[in-house]
């Protein structure tokens, strides 16, 4: 289920929306967002995902799921991925990044490490 709230990732000079499912890890991260946008560290892994850490944990629901492009997901409780290519392994789902293609989001992230930006929708 998805929730009414919605985020913003800033990367480089884009903005990208996304929902946010209904669940623990989201309500979590949306009072953290309350305070101020979150900014996180990212790098490639396995050529489908960035990776980076919050730096803190939210709480997980780890469920065996197959991530598609544009999910956006926890990972051992404290670690942002965000897919461009599918993948399956237990997650805490967060939500979706929408208005985006895999092949745009991917050339958005780039290669490499990559610094992202999230706020809530509106800040």
């Amino acid at each position: 289920m998805v929730t009414d709230k919605k985020i913003t990732f800033t990367i480089g000079e884009r903005e990208l929306s996304a929902s946010l499912v209904e669940n623990a890890a989201t309500e979590v991260l949306a009072e953290r967002l309350e305070t101020g946008p979150i900014t996180i560290e990212m790098n490639d892994y396995g050529g489908w995902e960035k990776v980076g850490s919050f730096g803190f944990s939210l709480p997980a629901s780890n469920e065996q799921m197959t991530a598609q492009p544009c999910d956006y997901v926890l990972y051992q409780g404290n670690q942002l991925v965000i897919f461009y290519v599918s993948n399956s392994w237990s997650y805490t789902p967060l939500g979706r990044i929408v208005g985006v293609e895999s092949a745009e989001l991917k050339q958005i992230l780039g290669s490499g490490d990559v610094t992202v930006t999230i706020s809530l929708a509106g800040d």
